[in-house]
């Protein structure tokens, strides 16, 4: 087995998981429900030119989230077309971005490739360089408040780094609304407590200015997106940042699906998805326990690292993304340790683990073409049917891949429509779900023409000929 031995091996493997990383962004299709949904948002805001309200369908207000991503998304698009590796096109670039900045605050300056292979090696991580989501912008901003109050914090007088915790606040306001104060501001004002700098904290940290810049940054898309659309506000303050933290089953849910958890579940996920650095981490803390509290370094990232899933632990409503904010803590900290950690170079083929199982998983698929088949997306079904002379519908509620890849000209019918519609002598397509076809009467049926499945949907082809009984698939 080859042992890393070059003096930039961790570069090497930073370029790698990167190139691996764009590959997946434009050879992966969108999935749904999740990442389609975002990324049809984006399309339509691209598509319409309307940059104040986000759009879950055309003139349907999308309330449950700022439009940070959205508009980095859109604006992608814009330049490079409507595809896949456009709309994530932003993530990826995010996760280059937190790569060289998080690489300045390294324990020694030999360990600037180290820490950024460390995080391109944590599964979550990795995982979201390539997803369309929200949970990466806030974790950038979440990162760069963290950092940016240190470097403040320890400078000799009042500077930009003061100015950018406040900066990155009214960003993270964008990205995904009031958690980005919930997830920072206690950790930080503990630390100060602990340490008793208060008079130092008042001195660095300009609280009347720096505040004034968030909401200058912030206020007016909030208030544009009330006037806009009004009860904006409301849904999403309440509703989104309250009642769905507590009651996981929320019926005021305009969006969203049951995501409910076991309570504490999120340190499951931790675990989980930080494999394998989170078990270092545990090693090194233990055996440097009882110096961690003189190293201020390593409690400041303790307390960044462990608020977000303490916070969580009491919420029943969540996902694996929401441990994303901590995990450059992990790496951080890891990094701090790694002069001393021995057996380096099998840690290093241990978190290889998960980028190597992505490659050969990819390769299967190429190779098998079974991507399509399983894949919970409706782009093959698009892919394969000519649908440009005619109209397309979806029986019952459209998927948000559907929505993107047919560019919004995918139409919800329902089996009435349906019938009424075999009724007129026009051609169409339309996508049923598999669950479906047992609710659909035979002599409906009869009228459609199977021309493409996956092993979720298929799309039909309303024939005009003549009646085929190859009309139900079977897998």
């Amino acid at each position: 087995m080859m042992v890393f031995k070059s003096k930039y091996k961790y570069l090497i493997g930073i370029l790698v998981l990167f190139v691996i990383r764009a590959f997946l962004n434009a050879y992966i299709p969108l999935m749904d429900k999740t990442e389609a949904r975002y990324a049809e948002i984006a399309r339509i805001m691209q598509e319409t030119g309307n940059w104040i309200t986000p759009q879950i369908d055309y003139s349907v207000p999308f309330w449950a989230k700022p439009p940070l991503s959205t508009w980095l998304s859109a604006m992608s698009m814009e330049l490079f077309g409507v595809n896949e590796f456009a709309v994530r096109f932003p993530y990826l670039l995010t996760t280059l971005i937190i790569v060289i900045i998080v690489s300045k605050f390294t324990r020694e300056k030999k360990s600037t490739f180290l820490i950024g292979f460390i995080l391109l090696t944590i599964p979550e991580f990795l995982l979201h360089a390539g997803v369309v989501s929200t949970d990466t912008m806030l974790s950038f901003c979440v990162a760069m408040i963290f950092l940016s109050f240190w470097r403040a914090f320890h400078s000799d007088r009042l500077n930009y780094w003061g100015y950018l915790i406040f900066i990155f606040i009214g960003l993270g306001l964008l990205a995904k609304g009031p958690i980005v104060l919930i997830l920072t501001v206690p950790p930080i004002i503990l630390w100060v407590i602990f340490y008793s700098e208060y008079r130092k904290f008042f001195k660095r940290i300009s609280l009347i200015t720096g505040s004034l810049l968030t909401l200058a940054i912030a206020v007016p898309w909030y208030y544009l997106a009330e006037t806009k659309t009004e009860g904006f506000l409301e849904y999403f303050i309440v509703g989104e940042h309250f009642k769905r933290f507590f009651d996981s089953s929320w019926q005021g849910d305009k969006y969203g699906f049951v995501k409910t958890q076991p309570i504490g579940i999120i340190w499951l996920f931790l675990f989980a998805f930080a494999f394998p650095w989170i078990q270092l981490l545990l090693i090194k803390l233990w055996k440097n326990k009882n110096q961690l509290l003189q190293n201020r370094w390593i409690v400041f990232l303790l307390l960044w690292l462990l608020w977000t899933p303490f916070f969580f632990t009491f919420s029943s409503s969540l996902i694996h993304p929401y441990i994303l904010p901590s995990i450059i803590p992990i790496a951080l900290i890891v990094e701090y340790y790694w002069k001393e950690t021995k057996k380096k170079n099998k840690i290093i083929w241990v978190s290889l683990i998960f980028p190597i199982l992505i490659v050969i998983t990819t390769i299967v698929s190429l190779v098998g073409n079974n991507l399509e088949f399983y894949i919970k997306t409706d782009k093959y079904l698009l892919k394969n049917t000519d649908y440009s002379n005619s109209e397309i519908y979806y029986l019952g509620d459209k998927s948000y891949s559907s929505q993107f890849y047919s560019k919004g000209k995918i139409k919800n019918i329902t089996t009435e429509q349906l019938r009424d519609k075999l009724n007129q002598n026009n051609e169409f397509n339309i996508i049923i779900e598999e669950r479906d076809l047992k609710n659909i009467d035979s002599t409906l049926l009869k009228e459609l023409k199977l021309l493409s499945f996956n092993n979720f949907n298929g799309i039909y082809m309303r024939n005009l000929k003549k009646p085929t009984n190859n009309s139900v698939y079977k897998k």
